[in-house]
């Protein structure tokens, strides 16, 4: 929902990585920032309506981004999806960082615009696996960004580094980064990098995949 810079950006970037993708915004000019060559549903309406929703193919849908310029519209309608759609990777755009954290709190996965970037409401949208941000010139060492299964939220940070071969390196929270101590708990919505060998990386993935107890 929402077909401005972030929006038709976000479109763009899923469709080329093979996404099937439907934009809602109230003004039919703003999807011209898709350009010629995107395939995906355009519909003109209020994002939040739920005959609008329908339209857009919302009861197929794996995700949802609200990414309006209206912060009261965004809430609405990521609620609508999860809430009614049963939708489980939403995400809405919010203005206020105050109002972001309270947002988030509650349970709904929130981006302060000021704060985040495309690519990390693109990690929430498409969650699963693991992103390299960092390679040491050997190419042996690894940063990355992993996918962590719901399990895990409530326990110790640490939990992580004793259960696989990574070193936990820092945590993304609310949007703003944050160097684990011995009582962090990992929360939901945290966005967790790893220090790990390359080649151990696709078993670490698989690990924080499962739960605690399965890994």
């Amino acid at each position: 929902m929402g077909c401005g810079r972030v929006g038709s950006g976000l479109a763009i970037d899923l469709e080329a990585a093979g996404h099937s993708v439907s934009v809602i915004d109230q003004t039919r000019e703003a999807f011209r920032r898709l350009g010629a060559d995107f395939k995906g549903n355009t519909i003109a309406g209020v994002g939040f309506d739920r005959d609008t929703l329908l339209e857009a193919g919302i009861e197929r849908a794996d995700a949802f981004a609200a990414v309006s310029n209206g912060d009261n519209s965004n809430i609405l309608a990521a609620r609508v999806a999860r809430e009614t759609y049963g939708i489980q990777n939403v995400v809405a755009r919010i203005y206020d960082p105050a109002r972001a954290e309270i947002y988030q709190r509650l349970g709904i996965p929130t981006v302060a615009t000021v704060l985040w970037t495309t690519d990390q409401i693109i990690r929430r949208l498409a969650p699963d696996g693991a992103r390299t941000e960092w390679r040491d010139a050997s190419g042996v060492v690894s940063l990355a960004e992993v996918h962590l299964h719901h399990g895990w939220f409530g326990q110790p940070a640490h939990s992580i580094q004793e259960n696989t071969n990574a070193r936990l390196a820092f945590i993304t929270r609310l949007g703003e980064g944050m160097i684990p101590n011995h009582n962090t708990v990992l929360q939901e919505g945290d966005l967790v990098h790893v220090m790990v060998m390359d080649s151990e990386l696709a078993n670490v993935q698989a690990a924080l995949a499962k739960s605690p107890e399965e890994a």
